[in-house]
């Protein structure tokens, strides 16, 4: 950000209003956002170019053309939630930007992911078991998906790839704290939904990474559209080739188990500690009943 634009932003009155979270977080990224022409279309590198850039490139935009379907499915499910509605169409809409971005990338290389391919992940989600649930398994996706493109960032030889994945990272890793506001808000309402929380981080993270799947591909992966294709399993089997060592994996984990103690009060290190909770929630059902 230039001189004049950090000036402008300063400028800008904040909405202090504790149930309009959404326009804090809209001026904030309004500072630390970027635009497709910010990106060094210039310096691409054609003679850079590797194969597996490119399926990196078609899967990542798999996931986050999935982006339209959630928000659509966000906004259905929180229908009595202005403020987080808000927050959705915010968080979508850079999202989307993911999208486009790495698909200009794509056109650069000399390759493309179809429109027929894109539009079959238009398909809407179903709503999550609770309300809690659905917003916990956000946390998860953009916490995933900022130490993704991190350590991707790192291990391209290609320039303008790697500025992608670095812009995209630090989006991901902003659309997480929110996540985690709006799970934390919920749960303070709705106790009751703790139990499905902690449901949640096991039930996605609770296998080995060689076995992990991404929510997107566990439910859109049965689409016939996309068989043969690219899709976000391609996209973390190369992060688990980049990140040999699993440091960064572990940095991951270490900053999911962060967010869902703070959000269950249970102190998570390790999926033991994930299931001894899963326990307790259900002893508490089981008294309260």
């Amino acid at each position: 950000m230039s001189a004049t634009d950090e000036r402008r932003a300063g400028l800008v009155p904040v909405i202090d209003d504790a149930e309009l979270h959404s326009a804090r977080v809209f001026t904030t990224y309004q500072r630390a956002t970027w635009e497709l022409d910010q990106i060094p279309w210039d310096e691409f590198r054609a003679d850079l170019v590797k194969p597996e850039y490119v399926v990196f490139a078609k899967g990542a935009i798999m996931g986050e053309s999935n982006s339209v379907a959630a928000t659509h499915g966000l906004l259905e499910e929180f229908a009595d939630d202005y403020d987080f509605s808000q927050f959705a169409c915010i968080w979508g809409y850079q999202e989307v930007q993911h999208h486009l971005a790495f698909q200009t990338w794509l056109k650069l290389a000399g390759h493309a992911v179809g429109y027929e391919k894109i539009a079959a992940m238009r398909e809407p989600y179903p709503p999550g078991v609770t309300k809690a649930a659905s917003l916990a398994t956000n946390v998860i996706c953009e916490v995933l998906t900022n130490h993704l493109y991190k350590c991707v960032s790192r291990d391209v030889e290609e320039p303008v790839i790697a500025k992608i994945m670095k812009r995209a990272s630090g989006d991901e890793a902003r659309h997480a704290r929110e996540f985690a506001y709006y799970t934390a808000r919920r749960l303070a309402k709705h106790p009751e939904e703790c139990a499905s929380v902690v449901e949640t981080l096991y039930v996605y993270m609770g296998t080995t990474r060689d076995m992990y799947r991404h929510p997107v591909s566990r439910f859109k992966g049965h689409l016939p559209e996309l068989e043969g294709h690219e899709t976000i399993d391609h996209v973390f089997r190369h992060f688990a080739e980049v990140d040999a060592d699993g440091q960064e994996w572990q940095k991951c984990c270490e900053q999911l188990f962060a967010y869902f103690s703070e959000l269950t009060g249970h102190r998570l290190t390790k999926m033991a500690d994930v299931r001894r909770a899963i326990a307790a929630e259900s002893a508490k059902t089981t008294v309260t009943a």
